[in-house]
Formats: structure tokens, C-alpha cells, sequence
């Protein structure tokens, strides 16, 4: 299903959102296309995994390129601190500081609203729950909406706020790490309980109650085969119909997404 880790692209009204910068972030293509030289991105939060493909990031290294980063103000550290962080003697050659292209970072707090290059697309985002804290966003322009929610672990509360922020989104990208099996340890295996992830089974639930158009099945367990992501994919229809799991390179059509058709 694909080696990279966590990294999603949204072409919309000429902008190019990203949400996530793993190592997704360092392939050279774009579905936006070469022009965009002007790019928005949102952290979910800055573990390595989310942050470690930003400084292969090629435009990066372009001067004509802005760059807007956005985070939630959870971690303790300021968003430019931490993106520093990873660029630093002795683990990557190039400091932040000495990057050419223009880099401006932003600290958000929950429910703050950000308005993307102008043209009427709206990001803002609330706290999920993950260790030192995660935000789930939701992209809106024109009616149509895309929440990205990874990261976060199912509760009562937590599945309140993600299901109001989520209601009646075209495309819901959520947190299907472990199986239920997996999540409470059966089998004599370690439980997944306050890993800060969820199932697929959750995220079925959620969509359902969201009543979005389509349910992508996203940030699977590295220790999963196809197989098993596909049997994942095939127990959440069961409970949401309008489910696909995540795969390396898909593309989802937003407006097709709304009528449950990726």
C-alpha cells in the first residue's frame, strides 16, 4: 500500500494545501502541477514521522517559493522551533535559517480559522488526542469540505468533536492504525490502549454519524501487509459502505466523493 509516511495533497482553487509533511513530502510530483509555487501546510502535530520528509521538500531549496506552515499551539514548542529542530547539526547538513525559499510558521489554537491564499478556502481545526497533543482540520471552498483526522485515539469526548467538525465533509481522512482485535491486545499480544490511534471500526462509526461522503482509511500499521489492509478496508464497508482505504498515489475527486464515489 506504500512505504511513505503521513502526507496528503489538496488541490483546490489554484492553492496547494498539504496536510502532514512525512516522508510522503519529498516526491518531486505534484498533482497541483509544477506552478504552484506557493504552498499552505498544516501539521497535525510534529512527531518525526509527521515532519522528516519537510527538509527533502525540493521546493524548499527554490527562491521564488512561499511556504506557510501551520500547527496547533500544543507541543510546548513554537512550530519554527521544532521544524529547526530536525535541521540541525548533526542530522541534516542544511540548517532551517539557510533554506531559499520563504518559510513563515504559525502557532494555532484550537477553532482558529485560516484563510488560504485568498480565493475563499478556509482551514481550521480542533485538539484530538495523541501524545503531546494533535489537531483534526477541516478544509472548506464552495460547500465542499476534506477533514484530515490522524492521530487521534477514539473516545466519547474526542468522537464528539471530530463527528461536529467532520458533519457532512465530501472526503473524511481518518486514524485506521490498528484492527479492534489489535487495539485491545488479543491473542496475548501488547494492547494498543493510549497509543494515541484508532480502527478502523471507530472511523467507520464516526463517518457514519458524520454522514460524510466518502471514508479513506488512513496512516495504516507499518506491520500490516496489503492483505491485511484490504480485509480493514472490507470489515469498515460493513459498518460505513462508502469506505477505501488509503494507498500510495490515490487520488479522490472531492465533488465525486460527496456522492460516495472516490
Amino acid at each position: 500500500m506504500g512505504g511513505n509516511t503521513s502526507c496528503v495533497e489538496v488541490c483546490v482553487a489554484g492553492e496547494r494545501v498539504i496536510f502532514d509533511a512525512g516522508t510522503g513530502c519529498a516526491r518531486s510530483e505534484s498533482p497541483c502541477g509544477t506552478a504552484a509555487r506557493c504552498a499552505s501546510l498544516f501539521l497535525s502535530h510534529v512527531h518525526w514521522d509527521h515532519i522528516q520528509g519537510l527538509p527533502f521538500f525540493a521546493p524548499l531549496y527554490e527562491d521564488d517559493v512561499l511556504l506557510r506552515a501551520y500547527a496547533g499551539r500544543e507541543t510546548g514548542r513554537t512550530l519554527r522551533g521544532a521544524l529547526a529542530g530536525q535541521m540541525s547539526f548533526p542530522y541534516f547538513p542544511v540548517r532551517f535559517d539557510d533554506i531559499t525559499a520563504s518559510v513563515t510558521c504559525t502557532d494555532l489554537a484550537p477553532r482558529d480559522r485560516v484563510e488560504v491564499g485568498g480565493r475563499g478556502v478556509i482551514v481550521h481545526g480542533v485538539s484530538g488526542h495523541h501524545p503531546d497533543g494533535a489537531f483534526v482540520y477541516r478544509l472548506e471552498h464552495k460547500g465542499h469540505a476534506v477533514v484530515y483526522a490522524t492521530d487521534l485515539e477514539s473516545s466519547p469526548e474526542v468522537d464528539a468533536r471530530v463527528i461536529e467538525i467532520a458533519r457532512g465533509a465530501d472526503v473524511l481522512i481518518f486514524d485506521a492504525q490498528y484492527t479492534p482485535e489489535e487495539y485491545a491486545g488479543d491473542g496475548g499480544k501488547r494492547a494498543k490502549v493510549g497509543w494515541g490511534h484508532s480502527t478502523m471500526l471507530d472511523a467507520a462509526r464516526i463517518a457514519r454519524e458524520a454522514g460524510v461522503g466518502t471514508l479513506a482509511l488512513f496512516h495504516h500499521d507499518p506491520g500490516q501487509s496489503d492483505a491485511a489492509v484490504a480485509e480493514k478496508e472490507r470489515r469498515a464497508r460493513e459498518v460505513f459502505a462508502r469506505t477505501v482505504a488509503a494507498r500510495e498515489g490515490a487520488v479522490i475527486d472531492v465533488p465525486r466523493a460527496k456522492k460516495g464515489v472516490p
